[in-house]
């Protein structure tokens, strides 16, 4: 059994394991299934995390050993026509390179750190992360709603998804705007701060848009990414932490565009 102190890094890492590994496969129950399994690994045997510079990239690196033995990139079993063709077009990525992407972009890990964790070079590393950034900057297009109250993010996050190709259609800064302009213009995918300018709650939003648009993509904006990490309840698959970098909403943008569904959240 792991000792006292290792037990509370690992519980400290783990809400980020949990972030990484969503993002990955694109659903809160299949990341968290994987996430799941890391930890019993690391209970049935401890020098896997032992071995490690320090304990995030223990449990990343020892995510990763069990990613690349069974690891998919959606949920297997019946799939929709959009599941299938999401499938394709993570099928058609260099192998490795979103996942180094991930580990770079949304999770921030030095070059090295990347490459200790996936057991390859730097260069290599480094090379899988340009490889990612050229394929799935280049991969789709579709229609981004926003939902941030703040002014100047809010026009930053345009910015950056206009500057990718996509078309932003439109800004809102609490719930009823952005119901009122999820049914006016369908979007493929919902980009929101979890906070709004009334008060109101863009997770609150997010699930009225979901309940009558069906199933999109979403990407939740937080500075506490943890309260939305704890796999007890509902919760988002694709995260970004305040203060985000332009790179971090790139990457997830371009993820969450591969993935037909995110699953509904508890207020």
């Amino acid at each position: 059994m792991p000792s006292v102190d290792l037990a509370q890094s690992i519980g400290r890492e783990l809400p980020f394991l949990r972030r990484y590994a969503r993002a990955l496969t694109g659903t809160q129950s299949v990341g968290d299934n994987y996430a799941a399994a890391t930890l019993e690994a690391i209970l049935s045997d401890r020098s896997l995390i032992e071995g490690a510079s320090d304990t995030r990239i223990g449990l990343f690196k020892t995510f990763h050993a069990i990613w690349q033995s069974s690891g998919q990139p959606v949920e297997q079993g019946e799939t929709t026509a959009r599941e299938a063709r999401a499938q394709a077009h993570l099928q058609a990525l260099t192998p490795n390179s979103r996942e180094a992407l991930l580990l770079r972009t949304i999770e921030e890990l030095r070059y090295d750190q990347i490459a200790e964790v996936m057991q390859i070079s730097q260069d290599e590393a480094e090379e899988l992360i340009q490889i990612a950034l050229n394929e799935m900057g280049s991969a789709l297009r579709g229609r981004v709603m926003v939902i941030e109250d703040e002014t100047i993010i809010a026009m930053d996050l345009k910015g950056i998804v206009q500057a990718m190709g996509h078309e932003v259609t439109g800004v809102a800064r609490t719930h009823s705007a952005a119901v009122d302009l999820g049914r006016n213009k369908r979007p493929d995918l919902i980009l929101a701060d979890i906070q709004l300018a009334d008060g109101s709650s863009g997770i609150d939003a997010v699930n009225e848009l979901l309940g009558e648009l069906g199933d999109l993509p979403v990407i939740f904006i937080t500075a506490f990414p943890e309260r939305l990490l704890t796999g007890d309840r509902p919760e988002p698959a694709f995260l970004i932490s305040k203060p985000y970098s332009e790179e971090q909403v790139r990457s997830a943008v371009s993820q969450a565009m591969f993935f037909s569904s995110t699953e509904g959240l508890d207020a």
